[in-house]
């Protein structure tokens, strides 16, 4: 164990002193070694050779390759088909395979019921909210409401304007109404000196 950790030591040591490389040292650096010194000065100038021709195939096949994209580009041109409209044809046809895939469909016919749900909810809802409010207007709390109401107004139409008919609760809010809407002013009274040009 104790060796061990003298080698350690001596290991991480050995990068930050300066002392030189002793024969074990050597030995380690040599079993790293990437085969450069084992190849033969004909099998370097083989590899050589055959990279240069690789270089020269790539070459090449980049020159024909731009030459068969011009080639291309002049017969889309020649048939009018531009990128405006490669691009529309591209969308519409992703559009249809997204449309017609599965997820698409499921998640369709479940936004659809879900659509068809929530309406029935709301329509429910409605006649819920219209029942009640017709309950409530027929409850005798409110008649007793509406009673006192009335006869208020009948009240103060005494007292104000001299006798006159009480009417139901409707009537008396409609004649309320009506008062108030011909009461707003109208611009119809404006000299024609001070109208603009």
């Amino acid at each position: 164990m104790e060796t061990r950790q003298q080698e350690r030591g001596h290991f991480a040591s050995g990068f930050l002193d300066s002392e030189p490389l002793r024969e074990a040292d050597e030995d380690l650096v040599s079993e790293v070694n990437l085969n450069n010194s084992i190849m033969t000065e004909e099998e370097r100038e083989e590899i050589q050779q055959e990279l240069a021709k690789l270089e020269e195939e790539i070459s090449t096949l980049r020159q024909v390759l731009t030459s068969k994209e011009k080639q291309h580009a002049e017969l889309k041109q020649k048939l009018g088909i531009t990128p405006l409209s490669e691009f529309r044809n591209n969308f519409s046809r992703g559009w249809y395979d997204m449309q017609s895939s599965t997820a698409y469909k499921k998640t369709s016919e479940t936004l659809s019921t879900a659509g068809q749900k929530t309406s029935a909810a709301f329509n429910n809802f409605g006649s819920t909210i219209t029942r009640k409010f017709g309950d409530m207007r027929n409850s005798p709390s409110f008649k007793s409401f509406e009673e006192k109401v009335e006869s208020t107004v009948s009240n103060i139409k005494t007292k104000v304007g001299g006798a006159g008919t009480g009417g139901s609760f409707d009537e008396v809010l409609s004649s309320a109404a009506n008062a108030s809407s011909q009461d707003t002013p109208t611009n119809n009274l404006t000299d024609s000196a001070e109208r603009p040009c």
